[in-house]
């Protein structure tokens, strides 16, 4: 005799007409309860968005965001195609979470004869997806409700949303131009800090100050001296410094790129951020690392193992494998470093040359693949208006690419909102490009000189 498994269908249909309008009523409820999180206010708007779009649907030359057009190294792609194909399946598999162990052992080898130090790979160096993670771990990690971390302006545009997300305080202090001997170009050199005015910012709630140099987006390479000074009041007030340095290969004209754990009384207090994007053009890849002693590390490592965990492990092989290449080749000629930076101070010079041609004011950058542009010379052709709550440099940029066809992005967008319209006469441009996409910006741009020329 088979035994009943559970209610007949004639007892399921009956039950599920009798409760039909109470399902309908918990099918059509939407939820009212706020679900944002309060670290999320007043971050929601990003720069990047709003501009990728405009390139994507108006521009045909986007010297907009910073990425290369051109292809990586040879030896690189050749790394990664060998990583893919070998037989040691592993490397597509999890490796280390704080790195692949090729990799922080190379750049462990690479930064201590940089700073003249023996770092440990598996406690000095961590991987993080990106330079991007590595700044958002710093942030996590060292910053609480309450205390303050000195932003200098212009500044990358993710550090004062990370700043907030982790309940610190941004405190902005700006990069102030210096107008340039008669006949020459501004450079980048030219925007200093007021040393008084720093030491004003520093206080007994300050818990970092960020530094970027070369600095993104105007190019600026911080001075020995410049550094110093930072250094001491670092020193002096007990404060951490978060170095931003992915752009360390690309300084030109003979410049030093200096970091500032190498001053004296740095190294304890400084978390030193790279970048394999923009060390080997390859910014998909999202491979970056921190370098610093274990004390500050350690917490890193804790807040990157409670939410990324783990990088590509193909991806950090294969970059290991260039690093390991150019630390054989270091300051020689064949280096890719070597190479890459006297290829792109060619871009520079080029790019500068057709904005001083169409009569935008350039600022010669001493690093980076960024440069700064004067506009004031085009205000016939997008008027200011009074009162706006948009930058300047922000409507010039959307007129720009809309009628121009041409994609840059305005200084604004790396400024705090309280300093926005001081320095909104600007825009930055990227040069990492192809020779044929800087010269159809040349074409647009000398065009562009034409029509305003003309009778």
């Amino acid at each position: 005799m088979l035994r009943r498994a559970g209610p007949s269908l004639r007892h399921f249909l009956l039950e599920r007409k009798s409760s039909a309008g109470y399902s309908s009523y918990f099918s059509e409820a939407k939820m009212s309860r706020p679900v944002q999180s309060r670290r999320l206010e007043g971050v929601d708007k990003n720069i990047w968005v709003e501009f990728v779009k405009l390139a994507a649907t108006y521009s045909t030359v986007n010297l907009g965001q910073g990425f290369p057009d051109f292809p990586p190294p040879d030896f690189l792609k050749e790394a990664l195609e060998t990583a893919l194909s070998r037989e040691n399946h592993m490397l597509h598999q999890y490796t280390r979470a704080f790195g692949h162990p090729p990799l922080v052992k190379i750049l462990a080898q690479l930064f201590g004869k940089l700073l003249g130090r023996d770092l440990d790979p598996m406690t000095n160096v961590m991987v993080t997806v990106g330079a991007y993670q590595a700044l958002f771990c710093c942030f996590q990690a060292f910053v609480d409700e309450g205390d303050e971390v000195i932003i200098i302006e212009p500044f990358f545009d993710c550090y004062e949303p990370m700043v907030i997300m982790a309940g610190g305080t941004p405190v902005f202090i700006p990069l102030r131009p210096k107008a340039p001997e008669d006949g020459k170009m501004m450079s980048s050199a030219d925007w200093k800090l007021d040393s008084a005015e720093l030491a004003s910012k520093f206080n007994e709630r300050t818990k970092a100050i960020v530094l970027n140099s070369p600095n993104n987006p105007l190019g600026k390479v911080f001075s020995r001296g410049e550094l110093e000074v930072i250094a001491d009041l670092c020193v002096k007030h007990d404060v951490l410094c978060i170095s931003d340095e992915v752009y360390e290969w690309l300084v030109y004209d003979g410049k030093e790129h200096i970091r500032i754990a190498s001053l004296p009384g740095m190294w304890d207090r400084t978390v030193i951020i790279g970048s394999a994007g923009k060390t080997f053009s390859v910014t998909g890849w999202k491979v970056g690392w921190t370098v610093g002693p274990n004390r500050l590390l350690q917490h890193i490592r804790t807040m990157h193992q409670n939410s990324v965990y783990h990088c590509a492990t193909v991806a950090q092989e294969a970059v290991a494998q260039g690093f390991q290449r150019e630390l054989m080749l270091y300051g020689k000629p064949d280096s890719y470093f070597v190479q890459l930076s006297k290829e792109l101070q060619k871009k520079r010079d080029w790019l500068v040359q057709s904005l001083d041609a169409a009569g935008m004011k350039p600022i010669i950058p001493e690093g980076t693949y960024f440069l700064l542009a004067d506009i004031s010379n085009f205000k016939s052709d997008v008027p200011d208006v009074p009162n706006s709550d948009e930058p300047y440099d922000s409507r010039f940029a959307k007129w720009m690419v809309k009628n121009k066809g041409l994609a840059a992005i305005p200084l604004s967008a790396f400024y705090c909102g309280a300093h926005k319209n001081n320095y909104s006469h600007f825009i930055r441009f990227c040069f990492a490009k192809e020779e044929a996409t800087l010269k159809a910006a040349s074409d647009i741009l000398q065009k562009w000189k034409q029509e305003k020329t003309s009778p």
